[in-house]
């Protein structure tokens, strides 16, 4: 089967359903209302959106024509479940790691073990990345790809690629810059600029003050 291409509504909706399937199995499956607020949490998403009502139906009316929702008709207001293992057909440990991917965007090994744990608790790093490979790898179409380094970075990231292939030339581009810069002075300089602006923006308001206080025009 190709690997579905998902836009970033359809991925965001497709993220929550598996995320809150195992964090919230009381309220599970999902009311529209539910839905939209897991969609625009402010917290562990990224990018942070404002997904309407009617942005959210369009993603599930989209999902269902490839199979990945499932709709249940309970009490006063229409319920929605993923089937991503019936698309896919991947572990439960795989469709975790891939929910982060989904809600988060790029992260390490590292990051998606703390980030999953909630969801399923891996063992250790080599884990996580056991089954980050067979997503790289599988026959079917790989879910995920493994980036370059950033640099200063000690671990490479993955990104799911169910809104896409990677950019290409995105892990040449990561591994040089890391080459580059290997002990991670572009990151310092950045914060050492960071730093200088704050400063001078804190002089300028004090110079302001004084003149203010002198009476003294200031040049434009």
């Amino acid at each position: 089967m190709t690997v579905p291409i998902l836009s970033l509504a359809e991925a965001r909706v497709l993220g929550v359903l598996i995320e809150k399937q195992r964090t919230v199995p009381d309220t599970y499956p999902l009311t529209l209302n539910s839905l939209v607020a897991g969609c625009n949490q402010k917290t562990s998403r990224h990018p942070v959106m404002e997904l309407s009502d009617a942005q959210v139906q369009d993603a599930l009316s989209a999902l269902r024509g490839m199979a990945f929702i499932n709709e249940t008709s309970g009490g006063r207001a229409m319920r929605y479940a993923h089937n991503a293992d019936g698309v896919l057909r991947i572990p439960s440990q795989s469709q975790a790691l891939l929910a982060v991917l989904l809600l988060r965007g790029p992260q390490t090994a590292g990051e998606l073990r703390i980030a999953s744990e909630r969801m399923h608790n891996f063992a250790d790093i080599s884990s996580v990345e056991a089954f980050l490979d067979e997503l790289a790898e599988r026959p079917a179409g790989a879910l995920v790809a493994r980036l370059g380094r950033l640099p200063g970075a000690r671990e490479n990231r993955w990104m799911h690629l169910l809104s896409g292939p990677a950019p290409e030339g995105a892990a040449a581009v990561d591994q040089l810059a890391s080459a580059a810069d290997p002990a991670g002075e572009v990151p310092a300089l950045r914060a050492q600029v960071q730093r200088l602006d704050a400063e001078v923006a804190a002089l300028k308001a004090t110079v302001a003050r004084l003149c203010t206080e002198l009476g003294i025009a200031q040049d434009a």
